[in-house]
């Protein structure tokens, strides 16, 4: 019997992603309020849903008490998260909401599977971070100052990036990481965002030449810093999120294309300085020449997923603890072996209605401060799932970047709640706006 309701879940787990997936695409297609609502509602049930399978597909196969525990508390916390931010917000965009609880549920799962107490600590920070999401779009909303101290974003963000160059922990050939009295913090995951707002605040006050020329110092020195600390994943997101800044700020291709050559100098400038970035091109090129070395991460990656195929071998079934660093750098491996091609798919198909629905909202807005600013961090958010994804797959090669919302790590988590928080602070201004607009 136990066989039976495994085998079933795993089956209907695929169905309600699937099901979840297309009920994000239909959304675009609404006209109507009341019509969105229902497919959020709609969205809201499956969600809950895959979660309950999941875990307890996970209790079955170990019968472990805390995993009940663990998902009782999810269950409170993702009802509570759901009811109040609506509260707080009436016009918050519930595609968001929703896809971002998604994301959520499914990290905070394979977590579950593969280290319970990382699992746990992960769920605190995401109430941490879910009470910080709170916060920003009252601030987004009222704090009209935003965009007249371009120095101060980019002034705090270089200095960060600098502390952790000159004094950070080195990390699979990286300084990515500040210790701080026990607490160990990734500051490119919050300049990310200061970095967006520094751009957008430079290309709204000015596009002429010389706006140009520092914006792009200010820029360039961020990336050289962190490809000085050899967080080369990281350099090349705020590399191509500026690009495109640049290029919808201004329109012209003359920045694209130039940027786009300098950027391929740098990169190949960046295999010749640094061993790893050798290493890691090497293992992309032919993981299998040196399968028990240089190309065992990816190795263990592909034969992850090949081994799940379409439909995934079951919760607790495969063996995705083989692969190194599984539950950062390569979680969508272990979806993809577990839940199977069809849920990853999916799962990849949600990210990018989140981007979608960040550029949506960056074409209505009005003011270029905003548009950018919706923009740059769409950018930067699809940027990081396609390294992520690619670098998997082995379409690129290894860049060391967790999947937004699903990947282990606190610094992570909460940036990118910061950065989703942002767009919702954007979203709820335009739609108070608009109504506003009607009253008159």
């Amino acid at each position: 019997m136990t066989t039976l309701i495994l085998e079933g879940s795993k089956y209907l787990m695929i169905f309600l992603m699937i099901y979840y997936a297309y009920l994000n695409f239909r959304f675009f297609g609404e006209k109507y309020d009341f019509r969105k609502t229902k497919l959020c509602r709609k969205q809201n049930g499956a969600m809950f849903l895959i979660h309950f399978l999941g875990f307890l597909s996970l209790y079955l196969n170990r019968g472990e008490e805390r995993i009940l525990v663990f998902y009782g508390a999810q269950v409170l916390f993702f009802a509570l998260y759901l009811r109040l931010s609506r509260l707080f917000y009436r016009n918050i965009s519930g595609l968001l909401l929703n896809n971002v609880c998604l994301l959520l549920s499914v990290g905070f799962l394979m977590l579950a599977r593969l280290d319970m107490e990382k699992a746990m600590r992960q769920f605190v920070i995401a109430a941490a971070g879910a009470v910080l999401s709170w916060i920003i779009p009252f601030i987004i909303d009222r704090v009209w100052q935003l965009a007249g101290i371009p120095w101060i974003y980019g002034g705090v963000g270089l200095l960060l990036l600098l502390a952790v160059c000159v004094t950070g922990v080195t990390s699979y050939g990286a300084k990515m990481t500040l210790e701080l009295g026990g607490i160990s913090l990734q500051p490119a995951e919050f300049v990310k965002i200061s970095y967006v707002f520094f751009v957008a605040t430079m290309f709204y006050r000015s596009v002429d030449f010389r706006s140009v020329a520092l914006t792009t110092a200010m820029a360039a020195a961020h990336v050289l810093v962190l490809v000085l600390s050899k967080d080369l994943g990281n350099g090349l997101i705020f590399f191509l999120t500026y690009l495109f800044m640049l290029f919808v700020a201004t329109g012209s291709w003359l920045y694209l294309t130039a940027g786009l050559g300098a950027g391929c100098a740098a990169a190949a400038a960046a295999y010749g300085l640094f061993p790893h970035v050798q290493t890691r091109v090497a293992a992309w090129l032919d993981p299998w020449s040196d399968v028990a070395n240089k190309g065992y991460q990816i190795a263990q990656s592909l034969f992850a997923i090949g081994t799940g195929g379409w439909m995934g071998m079951g919760l607790d079934r495969g063996l995705p603890g083989k692969i190194p660093v599984v539950e950062k750098d390569f979680m969508i491996s272990a979806v993809a072996e577990e839940l199977g091609g069809l849920f990853a798919v999916c799962l990849i198909l949600i990210c990018l209605g989140c981007f979608l629905q960040f550029m949506m909202i960056a074409t209505r807005m009005q003011a270029m401060f905003y548009k950018l600013i919706a923009f740059g961090l769409g950018c930067e958010y699809i940027i990081q799932v396609l390294l992520t994804v690619g670098g998997a797959v082995k379409f690129i090669p290894l860049t060391g970047m967790t999947l937004p919302l699903v990947s282990y790590g606190g610094s992570s988590m909460v940036g990118t709640f910061v950065l989703f928080s942002v767009i919702q602070g954007l979203y709820i201004l335009k739609r108070n706006e608009e109504e506003e607009d009607e009253e008159k």
